[in-house]
């Protein structure tokens, strides 16, 4: 930019040196330079402050580490490596069999369970009906004690007869307590619910609930738009939940996962706010400007950040001033770029319009059905020639592991 502004100054000095035919000595080439000196250094510093340029920019993809739920050998593989994917689509599958036995077990068991809530309502049910047998019984033993207590008052009967029925008496106490103790452990295993429903019943559901879940973590799907690249699962293999094995790497394309962070000088961004207009082009697409805008600036810098230390900062320690980072949102269609060989970008705001600074590309690609069709001859292949899409060429990416 700043060649273009001295080339186009150097221009209309010899235009305005001929056209008003000014002598050309020390004196009129000394006005001329110290003018453009000053004058170009006037337009740089307010092009700067009004709208701050950068080629330090770079478009992150998350990467999503692909992770198994369950522990199984694969048995399919359907997907293939930088093929565009939907959420929903399989990635691979892990062998069901083991899962689908356990899910068996436990529908078993919770059928039984089932019927063991019928047998608690039968037991209560006999429980219920031996106490009142036994209260019938206490009340026939209460009665021929009466009429015993009676005869042995008036001496019709003799002592060993009423300790007879005394005896029977009490042994029909004793009787309906233990029927009453049946009767109330009957009803409490009966009546043992959580949310209405019994309580083994209960656990047996959650219990087949967890099998289900865990046949259905066999197959493995996109959680969102995106492709997985560089591929090296296999049918056969053994895959374990560790975040140390992961099975692939999904890359994320969604709208919301694309994040264009510019690094500007702190002083640039004096004017920045969010919903400012921006301009952006990428070497990899000469002639084209794609319209942005800002969605944030980031209020913290990575030479300011502080971290979990036994030793105190010593302030005589310079540090680096650091870059202030803007997010921009691309307004236009971006599905050109998302795969371009040269993330180098040029970025710049404008509060209204302005011109976007832009280089030549040596070296551009686009996807085509999940595939990626370079157009450069420093590719070291022919124009055109088809090339699966490797993850080094995407402009810029994020993981989400530790």
């Amino acid at each position: 930019m700043e060649l273009l502004l001295v080339l186009i100054y150097v221009s209309i000095c010899v235009v305005i040196f001929k056209l008003f035919r000014i002598p050309v000595n020390q004196w009129s080439l000394s006005t001329a330079a110290l003018g453009g000196i000053f004058g170009i250094a006037l337009l740089l510093l307010t092009m700067n402050y009004n709208h701050p340029f950068t080629s330090n920019a770079r478009i992150y993809f998350p990467l999503t580490p692909i992770l198994p739920t369950v522990k199984g050998r694969v048995i399919e593989v359907p997907v293939r490596s930088n093929t565009p994917l939907k959420e929903g689509d399989v990635l691979f599958r892990i062998d069901p069999k083991p899962f689908q036995y356990v899910v068996d077990e436990k529908k078993a068991a919770l059928a039984d369970a089932e019927q063991q809530v019928d047998q608690l309502k039968a037991s209560l049910d006999q429980a219920t009906a031996a106490a009142g047998k036994a209260d019938a019984q206490l009340q026939l033993a209460q009665q021929n004690y009466d009429r015993q207590n009676e005869l042995f008052q008036k001496n019709v009967i003799a002592k060993a007869t009423l300790d007879t029925y005394t005896r029977n008496l009490d042994a029909a106490k004793q009787t309906l307590a233990a029927a009453q103790a049946e009767q109330e452990r009957a009803r409490l295993a009966y009546t043992a619910n959580v949310g209405g429903v019994n309580t083994t019943v209960a656990q047996r559901r959650a219990e087949l609930a967890d099998a289900e879940f865990d046949l259905d973590q066999t197959t493995i799907r996109a959680a969102g738009p995106g492709f997985v690249t560089q591929v090296s699962l296999r049918p056969g293999m053994y895959v374990v939940p560790a975040q140390f094995r992961t099975a692939m790497v999904f890359v994320n394309t969604g709208k919301r996962d694309q994040e264009l962070g510019a690094a500007f000088d702190q002083n640039a961004l004096q004017r920045v706010n969010a919903g400012d207009d921006a301009e952006v082009a990428f070497d990899a697409v000469p002639g084209r400007v794609f319209k942005a805008k800002v969605r944030s600036v980031v209020p913290a810098i990575a030479a300011g950040q502080l971290s979990t230390s036994p030793s105190l900062i010593e302030p005589e320690t310079r540090t680096a001033a650091g870059r202030a980072v803007a997010i921009i949102d691309i307004t236009d269609d971006v599905a050109i770029i998302r795969y371009h060989l040269a993330p180098k970008l040029r970025l710049r705001f404008t509060r209204s319009t302005g011109t976007i600074f832009r280089s030549s590309a040596k070296s551009c690609c686009e996807c085509e059905a999940g595939r990626i069709i370079y157009s450069s001859k420093d590719m070291g292949a022919e124009a055109g020639a088809d090339i699966e899409c490797p993850l080094w060429i995407i402009s810029g990416h994020r993981s989400t592991s530790a």
